[in-house]
């Protein structure tokens, strides 16, 4: 009998509160933050997680993230090039866009919030249409990441009289160019060398007449955009060269020279920051003209008390002049003054301004996301006359007690399975497992190693420094620290008789460590925790790790020469050395029933030996990276790995066999538990998340995890090889071939789209089989005589067919109705030419009864775009496109006729309602013509009062 076994699959990550693999968002109250593949939203004031944007089987990090200027919509790009519209609300994914090869690096939406431009680590630009839920094209040009990008979209530009209004795209790369794109003729039509190194960021002033570009060598550049170039188009001048439409203006000074990372303007504050050194955000204010006007009035003021101090006349006119040249003109560099510098608690990995007001302080907030997995909102005073003052941002809120600071090193859990502590360089963190809360945030010291002390009250903790502390949990208080070693301690464990608790270190030696419990004078025992030292154990090289056998017989040492030696406990008689790795052994386990040990290396093997004789019965090529632990599960053979891979996998000691990969962390595995009562095992990682990887009771068998890992290989490698650049699938004509044009095609095949091609011609091969057996049949009846005819009978239907309850073209339109608007292109591209003139058989049919005029449109342009020399160099295809147009046309005849009928209804409701809502007011303000009259002449006699703000 093939035996199965029982898989596991992840529950939740938790201890994240923000990584730093992408941007984040900040409205005043709620964060919107990146979490690995998870973007999380953290109400700010009362530091709690309100929602989690999670889809299920995607495993990608979150690379970018833009909110839309419609409610509740967030665009997210990931590492694997796909971008996915999030609605906060409702917590779901309304659309997925797919057209990157890399991941996505910046991400902008225009002003109504219906187009989305993505760009990416493969230097393509798409934009995508929001409501069509489509891409509309690709812009190629840059030779580099794109690092920013922005709409100069319809609003914002000088409306013409005559024509569409132009829409723009600018965007920025490491390539140091920016370049001005023209979205209606879908080309490039201004490049800038903006900066001599790469450009790493980029925004627009509000009012739409500045923008400002930041470097990596720490340089912000002013340009000027010309409205009237813009509305223009390229316009030739006198001089025979074209219109420029962004000029340099000047460089704005900056307190650092470190890479300039972001550049924000507030929305509607007169704030302008910018980030340009690890934990440190420069925040200018934006002067008014008058306060302008002011300060050159002083300067006139001293010039000219200057020239009366000189004695000739020619002097003082000339000084007189110059003062009022000054007067004439404002410099940019005028408008904005350096205000105040925020000072984070760590490296700075993004900011944002809040959106919203602030209610409880004057001034402005800032949010900040810091790399070290926390977060700050900082507030930004408003300016006050007194220049003794110096303004100084104060820090608001702050989360950062559910994470860690920096990477897990050390996880172990109690007794009964119910509390978790993980501990990294500076705190111990204990968590809920049931709710995954954060129940006690302790300091330590740079902690390696960790362990529960019999009755799980206390937790001992192995530091770098050679320490070990003891805390008591109850009261979150450090009880003792043992000057144990002289260097780190690496491994930490307790004898089976919850007697002794054995260290091994890099000075060379094992310590034994009894426990006593503290008696106070009145005879009744205390909560805290004593370790006594009693023998000491001399070894040839560096301890690494210390393990005891579960029957408390033997203790296996690993050392630095890569050997593993085992002493008698009791005696510490030398009784085995296990030699065999190539590289030092990291970790080791013990069944359960002291037969087995199983040890892992940073060369990249396992091996399992038998404890009787120290035979080594197999040696496993484990992890791509080196193994960092292995543990045995409860009372079998089975055991688990984790490694720098980022991988952890289940594997069988028996039978040398690898039972199951899970793959969801982003970075090297640390530490590793696993659960008393086998029921789930614990990953603590360099990304600072912790995982939980539950058993389910779903059964698992071998062969079926084999040929689904080779299944995923296979269609990921076609899907690779179908990408490929040099492979060009859309010739329209010869020019368009050309691999240099600027605007592309939107393609991206995945096994997606591969699986809904297949889907589509399953369901083409099922409905012409249905119809060609129908078309026999009543060929047949008609030939037949009535007689014969009354007595044939009609071939049963396809099954599927009957249970759906549906015609063959109904069918295969409920199949292609199905596919997602985003990536129906890419599915059509997959079907061969036969299957295309068998699908344009259906259009006809539905084009002919009404059925979805706007699929029917878009799929026929669509392959008379992509098959238009196979569909002109056949005849056959004639007879079928004569009356596809015919039935076509009167379709969307009736379509359009029906469109502009509501659109005059909505009109006319809409001039109604302002009508009634204008006689309404009038009504409310017991408004009659001389009452009218009466405030217009009261009016001219009032004066005009000037009020500064």
């Amino acid at each position: 009998m093939v035996q199965s076994y029982l898989r596991h699959g992840p529950t939740q990550a938790f201890g994240l509160i923000c990584s730093s693999t992408s941007n984040s968002l900040y409205d005043g109250k709620l964060a919107y933050v990146p979490a690995l593949e998870d973007v999380l939203v953290w109400d700010m004031k009362k530091g709690q997680m309100l929602s989690m944007w999670h889809e299920t089987g995607h495993r990608y990090e979150v690379t970018c993230m833009c909110r839309s200027p419609q409610e509740n919509i967030f665009a997210v790009g990931y590492a694997d090039g796909s971008v996915r519209l999030w609605n906060s609300a409702f917590i779901s994914v309304i659309a997925t866009f797919n057209g990157h090869q890399k991941s996505v690096t910046a991400l902008a939406f225009d002003a109504p919030g219906a187009r989305l431009a993505s760009g990416s680590q493969d230097t393509d630009i798409i934009v995508w249409d929001v409501v069509a839920e489509a891409g509309l094209y690709r812009l190629r040009g840059h030779r580099n990441q794109i690092t920013t990008i922005r709409f100069l979209s319809e609003p914002e530009l000088p409306s013409t009289s005559t024509g569409s209004r132009s829409h723009m795209l600018l965007t920025t790369s490491k390539d140091t160019f920016m370049k001005l794109w023209d979205t209606s003729t879908r080309h490039c039509v201004q490049t800038i060398v903006a900066h001599r190194s790469e450009v790493s960021s980029l925004d627009i002033d509000p009012e739409k007449n500045f923008i400002f570009t930041g470097s990596s060598e720490g340089e912000v550049k002013v340009w000027k955009i010309d409205h009237e170039s813009l509305s223009q188009g390229l316009v030739e001048n006198d001089a025979g060269e074209v219109a420029k439409m962004i000029h340099p203006v000047t460089s704005l000074p900056l307190s650092s020279r470190h890479r300039v990372s972001q550049i924000l303007f507030h929305p509607s504050q007169p704030y302008l920051a910018v980030q340009s050194h690890d934990r440190t955000i420069e925040v200018f204010r934006i002067r008014t003209e008058e306060e302008i006007r002011k300060k050159q009035a002083r300067r006139k003021k001293r010039a000219k008390e200057k020239g009366k101090s000189k004695k000739k006349g020619e002097d003082i006119d000339d000084a007189v002049e110059d003062a009022m040249d000054v007067d004439q003109e404002i410099n940019v560099i005028d408008l904005f003054t350096p205000y105040l510098v925020v000072r984070a608690s760590a490296k700075v990995r993004s900011f944002d301004f809040g959106s919203k007001e602030a209610v409880s302080k004057p001034g402005v907030q800032l949010f900040v996301a810091l790399s070290s997995n926390a977060l700050e909102v900082y507030n930004i005073p408003p300016p006050t006359k007194s220049k003794e003052e110096t303004p100084e941002a104060t820090r608001m809120f702050s989360v950062d007690l559910p994470g860690h600071r920096t990477d897990v090193r050390t996880l172990c859990l109690s007794a009964d399975d119910q509390i978790l502590a993980s501990a990294s360089n500076g705190s111990l963190k204990l968590w809920n497992l049931k709710t995954t809360a954060c129940i006690r945030t302790i300091d330590c010291g740079y902690a390696i190693c960790s362990t529960f002390l019999p009755g799980d009250r206390h937790i001992a903790i192995g530091t770098k420094s050679g320490e070990i502390l003891i805390y008591d949990l109850a009261s979150s208080a450090l009880t003792e620290t043992v000057k144990a070693h002289s260097s780190t301690v690496w491994s930490l464990h307790v004898r089976p008789d919850e007697q002794v608790l054995v260290s091994g270190s890099a000075d060379k030696e094992v310590k034994f460590w009894e426990f006593e419990r503290n008696v106070s004078s009145s005879g009744e025992a205390k909560k805290s925790m004593t370790l006594n030292h009693t023998r000491t154990l001399k070894m040839s090289d560096e301890v690494l790790f210390v393990r005891y056998s579960p029957n408390g017989k033997l203790l296996a040492v690993a050392l630095l020469d890569s050997t593993v030696k085992i002493f008698y406990q009791d005696t510490l008689k030398f009784f085995l050395s296990l030699y065999g790795h190539k590289l030092p052994v990291l970790a080791m386990d013990i069944s359960d029933d002291s037969k087995l040990i199983v040890t892992c290396s940073a060369d990249k093997n396992v091996k399992i030996w038998g404890l009787d004789f120290g035979d080594c019965h197999k040696s496993i090529f484990a992890h791509e990276e080196s193994v960092m632990q292995v543990l045995f599960e409860r009372k079998s053979h089975c055991f688990w790995t984790v490694g720098k891979d980022k991988m952890l996998k289940y594997w069988d000691g028996d039978k040398f066999e690898n039972i199951q990969k899970l793959d969801g962390h982003h970075s090297e595995i640390w530490a590793l538990a696993v659960s008393n009562h086998a029921k789930f095992v614990v990953t603590g990682s360099h990304d600072k998340s912790i995982r939980v990887w539950e058993k389910l009771d779903e059964p698992l068998f071998l062969e079926e995890e084999r040929e689904r890992e080779l299944e995923q290989i296979y269609e990921d490698g076609i899907a690779n090889a179908l990408n490929r650049p040099d492979i060009s699938i859309v010739n329209t004509n010869e020019a368009d071939a050309q691999p240099s044009g600027e605007a592309a095609a939107v393609t991206k095949q995945t096994s997606e789209t591969l699986m809904a091609g297949e889907r589509i011609m399953e369901a083409l091969d099922l409905a012409d089989a249905e119809r060609i057996t129908f078309q026999e049949y009543e060929g047949k009846v008609s030939q037949a005589g009535s007689l014969e005819a009354t007595g044939m009978q009609p071939p049963p239907r396809n099954p599927i067919l009957a249970a759906y309850d549906l015609e063959p073209e109904a069918y295969v339109l409920r199949i292609v109705e199905k596919i997602s608007s985003a990536a129906l292109h890419d599915a059509l591209l997959v079907l061969p030419f036969d299957k295309v003139i068998s699908l344009m058989r259906y259009l006809d049919l539905w084009a002919q009864k009404g059925w979805n005029i706007s699929l029917v449109s878009r799929i026929l342009f669509f392959f008379l775009k992509i098959h238009h020399h196979q569909i002109v160099a056949n005849r056959v295809m004639r007879t079928a496109l004569i009356p596809l147009r015919v039935h076509l046309r009167s379709s969307l005849r009736r379509e359009k006729d029906a469109i502009g009928y509501n659109l005059v209804a909505l009109q006319h409701l809409r001039r109604r309602t302002e009508a009634e809502r204008t006689a309404q007011f009038y009504e409310e303000e017991d408004f009659d013509e001389e009452k009218v009259r009466a405030r217009i002449a009261e009016g001219k006699k009032r004066k005009r009062v000037s009020i500064k703000t």
